[in-house]
């Protein structure tokens, strides 16, 4: 599973091959530029739901259902998720949360809404968690994700992304589960893994800082910056565009324009 959030990165990701793409709340960041995912809404997620689905023709579409379009009810959570596969043309949803959103999966679930569930480090949750901080320590706190995981199974939950989780704890919780997990910073004992694509191919400034768990597969970042800095330089010293970048015109016909704008006075 990658992220992907337009037509060129889900185009890109369905190409090479992957089973699922997530069109990710962080697009509030890679994207949009914002400080965190709490700022988008529901209608950009949709748009750029949208750009996706032009993009990834095989792979399986999940869509974020971003911060304040789920919380508030059930009700709320299914009609948010109704929107994301009705305009964004998603296959599924994600949200985060584990108990506390047992009503809300169900929901959803019995709509016929295939969702992915999200536990472990929920970003949206950040502040509420002291910021971005490996879950699941402590005996105690890797028992709650288990029970987490239980619940968002039993309601309906066609699969779990564990976030930044102990490898160990996030392979005995996949263990006992009858659905996949999906790891981001849990181990390869998950069933599969997920990345931001920006993160992994390099698409970002050096110096950047990078999650632990972020393996760089690429540099595309410097490789766009190559390709423009040639560009600026080449278009300064009048080397492109070169012949072979322009359509010709047959001599005579250029002859008789240059006459006739040789007469004008």
């Amino acid at each position: 599973m990658l992220t992907a959030h337009d037509f060129p990165s889900a185009h890109v990701a369905d190409a090479a091959g992957m089973d699922m793409v997530l069109v990710g709340d962080s697009l509030a960041m890679v994207a949009l530029g914002l400080e965190d995912t709490s700022e988008v809404l529901l209608e950009e997620m949709i748009l750029h739901c949208r750009s996706v689905s032009r993009g990834a023709k095989t792979a399986f579409i999940v869509g974020d259902l971003p911060m304040g379009s789920y919380e508030i009810s059930a009700e709320q959570a299914l009609g948010s998720a109704i929107k994301m596969v009705k305009e964004g043309r998603v296959h599924a949803i994600k949200l985060e949360g584990g108990v506390e959103m047992v009503p809300a999966i169900s929901k959803i679930t019995t709509a016929g809404i295939p969702v992915l569930a999200h536990i472990g480090l929920t970003p949206q949750r950040q502040n509420a968690l002291g910021g971005f901080r490996v879950q699941g320590k402590s005996a105690a706190g890797a028992l709650r994700l288990l029970a987490d995981a239980r619940a968002v199974q039993e309601a309906g939950a066609f699969a779990v992304v564990l976030e930044a989780v102990p490898a160990e704890v996030a392979t005995l919780i996949t263990k006992k589960l009858r659905i996949p997990t999906i790891g981001i910073g849990a181990g390869n004992g998950c069933s599969g893994q997920v990345l931001v694509q920006v993160d992994m191919s390099g698409n970002f400034p050096p110096g950047r800082f990078l999650p632990k768990f972020v393996k760089k597969y690429g540099d595309v970042w410097g490789e766009a910056k190559r390709g423009i800095e040639a560009y600026r330089c080449e278009v300064k010293e009048r080397a492109y565009p070169a012949v072979e970048h322009t359509y010709p015109m047959a001599k005579e016909e250029f002859a008789e324009f240059e006459r006739v704008v040789g007469e004008e006075r």
